[in-house]
């Protein structure tokens, strides 16, 4: 058998990590022959609860997992680490203006980037979930300068997930006849869906979503709405941010990049925009098309942009450059 590999999960005592950790500690993720030690961190307050999580990781009795490590403190939460998922963040609280939540997330992004830089391997794989989880993604980079730019990733898949969901349903097909629906942009309500490239297998042949769909009205409207506005209306049913389905996503986004992505086929992530074909500003974490292979990603190039397409693929590059520029403001203080 391998050796193990060791896989940090951060906001550890949080309801995402919570529908997380059993996955990847049986193997859904990093491959059913590679075992795993799990560090999980989380700030102080919430080691009580941390320590209930191992107990019921132990009470599994998954074969994969060989250790648990539960933490507050970054030195050991980040030692040698072969991937890392960083759930945990500052919620936006109640009164709380935009600028102080960037703040806040600059701070512990600052903070988490360091200890990759200081105590991971150069190799480590990095994926940011918790938000605003382009900018944090691009504040844990920038904070990491000896670790490669394109080893940082944030989490677009769900939107992706979300978007291809969407459209299976509406055309009466399981979600995996469904394929190359892309978000473009922020991971927030400017992310443009795009369903232009996608195409629907109805049996057995492949047919361009728009001909499958037959409304175009629903495609350049509800569609793109429901699919940028899923998060709040998840939370306003359930009072609560979206935990399965967000877990669900990181684990297929981890897996591709571990055991990369099916031929013909490309999916959703933020990635470093820098020498992107599309016109969007460098220095950037925005969400293209890619594709991946042996661990690395390409963004898909060569895609006609309609005008359509452009206009939202701005707007959403545009808050992301205002974004950036308010949290780099932040990191010399």
């Amino acid at each position: 058998m391998a050796d193990p590999i060791r896989v940090l999960v951060t906001g550890a005592a949080g309801q995402i990590a919570y529908s997380l950790l059993y996955s990847i500690a049986k193997g859904d993720v990093f491959g059913k022959d590679q075992p795993i030690i799990l560090l999980l961190l989380d700030i102080p307050p919430m080691l009580p609860v941390l320590d209930g999580v191992v107990m019921e990781l132990q009470d599994c009795a998954l074969p994969l997992l060989r250790e648990v490590i539960p933490t507050a403190k970054e030195d050991v939460g980040f030692k040698d680490l072969d991937a890392a998922v960083l759930v945990g963040s500052m919620p936006r609280k109640e009164g709380m203006e935009r600028k102080d939540l960037l703040k806040a997330n600059v701070n512990i992004f600052k903070s988490q980037g360091a200890a990759l830089e200081k105590y991971s391997k150069k190799t480590v794989k990095v994926l940011v979930v918790g938000n605003p989880a382009n900018t944090n993604c691009l504040i844990a980079a920038k904070s990491a300068p000896s670790i490669p730019k394109e080893n940082f990733s944030c989490l677009t898949r769900l939107d992706h997930n979300r978007a291809r969901s969407q459209v299976a349903i509406r055309v009466g097909v399981p979600a995996d006849n469904v394929k190359n629906v892309i978000i473009w942009g922020n991971h927030s309500s400017t992310q443009y869906p795009d369903v232009h490239h996608a195409k629907v297998n109805i049996q057995g042949s492949e047919v361009n979503v728009f001909d499958a769909v037959k409304d175009d009205s629903w495609l350049k409207g509800d569609f793109i709405s429901t699919v940028q506005q899923r998060g709040a209306a998840v939370i306003k049913a359930r009072k609560l941010s979206s935990a399965m389905s967000a877990a669900k996503a990181i684990c297929d986004h981890m897996r591709d990049i571990w055991f990369g992505t099916p031929e013909g086929e490309f999916i959703s992530m933020g990635v470093y925009s820098s020498g992107n074909s599309y016109g969007v500003p460098e220095d950037l974490i925005y969400s293209f098309p890619v594709v991946i292979k042996d661990k690395s990603w390409k963004i898909v190039d060569g895609l006609p942009i309609k005008d359509f397409s452009r206009e939202k693929m701005d707007v959403t590059a545009a808050e992301l450059v205002e974004e950036r520029d308010t949290a780099v403001s932040f990191l010399g203080v």
